[in-house]
């Protein structure tokens, strides 16, 4: 190392010489930079942080392409006339679904659910009901008819205590009630006082772009607006909410989280730094007594020193953001941070190239000495770290998961640029300011005064960092076994306040229409099939999980078209014939004919199917969920999860039941959603960050050893990183 630099040393003369020439050429290289680096963009899409052959991957990529968003848009209609919400809301809808703006092939929603023709489920709800629905009423109406045996024997114990409700028969009517609920659904999604009345849009883009979600809602908004609320009813408030904007308001405050806290950070760290050397500048010239005179001085000399530090950082940065757009494109979740952590590795540099070159000038050098004596010593120092940090990044840069791998390239590529930019252009800065006069570190400014001696142990302040820095340590590797891996991720997310009393306004008619029956839990992941002839084995094989596992169940329920709706004339007739034999049970079986209560005559309704159903007639509501973009129905089969997805652990284990399914012919498929994909991107970085860390820190063990060539002093050289990490954790 010391040779290289002894070489570059006519090269960091000419940078002095030529200063002017070297700050210009660096400014016009910022200047296009700065050009390239306005066009990154933050992309929230967990899915290109995961390898492009990686099976969810390929499995939501399916998913956008057939059935679209798997969010949807909300639209809270609120009055105290629920007419006037409805006519409202019938206006709006076919406004909606042909929006569009430039740039756009499609409208940005494909359908609406808004009104439920609730009476054509309730008079036909056996024939949409599953063959698992089926089998569970089947049990119900033998468990019923068995209590009724037991009530008509005269030789029956009853241990019914006199005057005490009867619970068996209040529990079975519950048992109905709920099973009812299940098979129908309420007419419209609705508040309980009916002031709330909802429609949900279904988007025909991808919910990860941002940029169609935005240009989506401002449509949303154009309409709201243009349809003039007020003369529907004057006390009318239309809300806009639903997931979709949840997606658009995560990464709005990503991306302004990241600015404020590069802004900040920049500004904490400048500060700091000037306020050091300000300090340092004037004890220098003063020895510890107060001169009005240098005080005013080094104040007006302040801005200065937050420019020669800060200019060639910022240069560096710029020069980071234009490689990241030329390689990457786009910053990920991971990158998107990165500015203010090269920030804090960079301006390390320039405080050590910077207080060196003071002291060589205090010293009495020149200008181009001092540079020159800085640059060998401080410099070729400062390179030993920049070379070791970048190679512990681009160690990163071989990782299949892309948030280690593009944060390694682009932090790499960062470290590099700040050892340029503080190794050249700071001395040429320098050198320029002082050649103007704006700068002046000659001895004449500086006259340090001497070090006042003191009785001091000469040892005591070693000893003394020794023992806390060990205490420190102690403590913390005490306390390293506490630490655990955070993976619920609801903990982690900020509140916003403003989405979710939008939200709640919505919540107050979904709850409503839950209750009613019909909603399902929300984040489904979906399995696309070859044919739709496969979608029967495919739900034969998630139920075949469901079954096995009792431990830990992941999976809530499991739906298709097919078993809700045979499609096929022999499953039609095999259903109804089904259909008929409860019917019969109902109206002939002489425990069960003579029971007239509410839900009974319900369930007698819904059994009264005795005709096929054409595909034509089967309400938009019912089949919409199972209809593609292209105007396929029933070719994907959509799994429920029981657990909340937020949470990684369950989330990784929803993926492991459903991720990938394999029918009885042989046939695998992989389910899609972006909770899958979020739980696949998850289980590669836990994969794969001890092997990061492992690498890293060989490489940087190895680095030490080549520079250092002795194997003590490389160890040595390490044991402040280990001890960093671990007060770390």
């Amino acid at each position: 190392m010391n040779r290289l630099f002894d070489a570059l040393r006519p090269l960091i003369r000419a940078v002095v010489r030529r200063a002017a020439w070297v700050v210009g050429a660096a400014a016009l290289l910022t200047f296009a930079s700065l050009y390239l680096a306005t066009g990154l963009r933050i992309d929230t899409n967990f899915a290109k942080l995961l390898p492009a052959d990686d099976p969810s991957v390929q499995a939501l990529g399916e998913l956008k392409q057939t059935v679209g968003g798997e969010d949807k848009a909300a639209v809270a209609v609120t009055s105290p006339s629920f007419e006037a919400n409805k006519r409202f809301i019938e206006d709006l809808i076919p406004k909606i679904l042909q929006a569009k703006s430039a740039g756009y092939d499609e409208a940005f929603f494909r359908r609406a659910v808004y009104r439920r023709d609730a009476d054509f489920l309730r008079d036909h709800a056996l024939y949409f009901a599953s063959d698992a629905e089926l089998d569970s009423l089947e049990t119900f109406l033998d468990d019923k008819i068995r209590e009724a045996k037991q009530e008509a024997n005269p030789f029956a114990l009853d241990l019914q205590v006199e005057g005490a409700p009867d619970t068996s028969r209040q529990s079975s009517d519950e048992r109905l009630r709920r099973m009812y609920r299940d098979l129908t659904v309420s007419k419209y999604t609705a508040s309980a006082d009916s002031t709330v009345l909802v429609v949900k849009f279904y988007p025909s883009g991808a919910q990860t772009n941002v940029d169609f979600i935005t240009d989506a809602y401002a449509a949303l908004e154009r309409q709201v607006e243009a349809l003039n609320p007020s003369s529907y009813h004057a006390q009318m408030d239309v809300t806009l909410a639903g997931r979709l904007l949840r997606q658009k308001v995560e990464v709005e405050a990503i991306r302004d989280d990241v600015l404020s806290s590069f802004g900040y950070g920049m500004l904490a760290v400048l500060l700091f730094v000037t306020l050091y050397f300000f300090y340092k500048a004037y004890r220098a010239r003063t020895g510890g007594a107060f001169d009005a005179r240098v005080l005013a001085e080094e104040l007006a000399r302040t801005p200065v020193l937050a420019l020669i530090i800060a200019l060639p950082l910022l240069m560096s940065l710029a020069w980071t953001g234009a490689a990241g757009y030329l390689a990457l494109g786009d910053l990920n979740l991971m990158t998107a941070t990165l500015g203010l952590v090269l920030f804090g590795l960079g301006i390390d540099f320039g405080i050590h190239f910077y207080a060196r070159y003071t002291e060589v000038r205090a010293e009495g050098a020149s200008v181009a000495e001092a540079a020159e004596r800085t640059f060998a010593s401080t410099g070729q120092a400062i390179a030993v770290g920049a070379f070791t940090t970048a190679a512990g990044l681009f160690v990163l840069s071989v990782a299949d998961f892309k948030g280690f791998s593009e944060f390694g390239f682009l932090a790499g590529i960062g470290v590099l640029f700040a050892l340029l930019a503080m190794t050249l252009v700071l001395p040429a800065l320098l050198s320029l300011l002082e050649g103007v006069r704006l700068l002046d570190l000659g001895p004449a400014s500086t006259g340090a005064h001497a070090p006042r001696g003191g009785g001091r142990f000469p040892a005591a302040r070693p000893i003394a960092g020794g023992s806390a820095a060990a205490a420190v340590l102690g403590l913390a590797l005490a306390l390293l076994g506490f630490v655990n891996f955070q993976y619920d991720f609801s903990k982690l997310e900020p509140e916003y306040t403003a989405y979710d009393a939008k939200e709640d306004v919505v919540e107050r008619a979904t709850s409503a229409s839950q209750a009613a029956g019909g909603d399902k839990p929300n984040n489904p992941a979906y399995i696309l099939t070859d044919d739709r002839s496969e979608v029967a084995a495919v739900t034969k094989a998630v139920r075949k999980k469901m079954e096995r596992d009792t431990l830990s169940p992941t999976i809530h329920s499991v739906e298709s078209l097919q078993e809700r709706f045979p499609l096929a004339e022999d499953s039609a007739r095999a259903k109804l014939d089904r259909i008929a034999g409860i019917r019969s049970t109902l109206n002939e079986n002489k425990y069960l004919r003579r029971d007239s209560s509410r839900e009974m005559q319900r369930l007698r309704r819904a059994a009264s199917t005795r005709r096929p159903i054409p595909t034509d007639s089967v309400p938009g509501y019912l089949k919409g969920r199972f209809t593609s973009k292209q105007g396929e129905v029933g070719g994907f089969v959509m799994v429920y999860p029981s657990v909340g997805l937020s949470d990684g652990q369950k989330s990784m284990a929803f993926r492991a039941d459903v991720g990938t399914i394999e029918t009885e012919e042989g046939r695998v498929y992989h389910a899609g959603s972006t909770s899958l994909v979020a739980a696949a991107m998850l289980e590669l970085m836990i994969a794969e960050a001890p092997w990061m860390v492992g690498a890293t820190f060989l490489i940087v063990a190895g680095l030490m050893w080549l520079n250092f060539r002795s194997v003590r002093w490389a160890l040595l050289a390490l044991v402040p990183l280990v001890i960093g990490v671990v007060w770390m954790l």
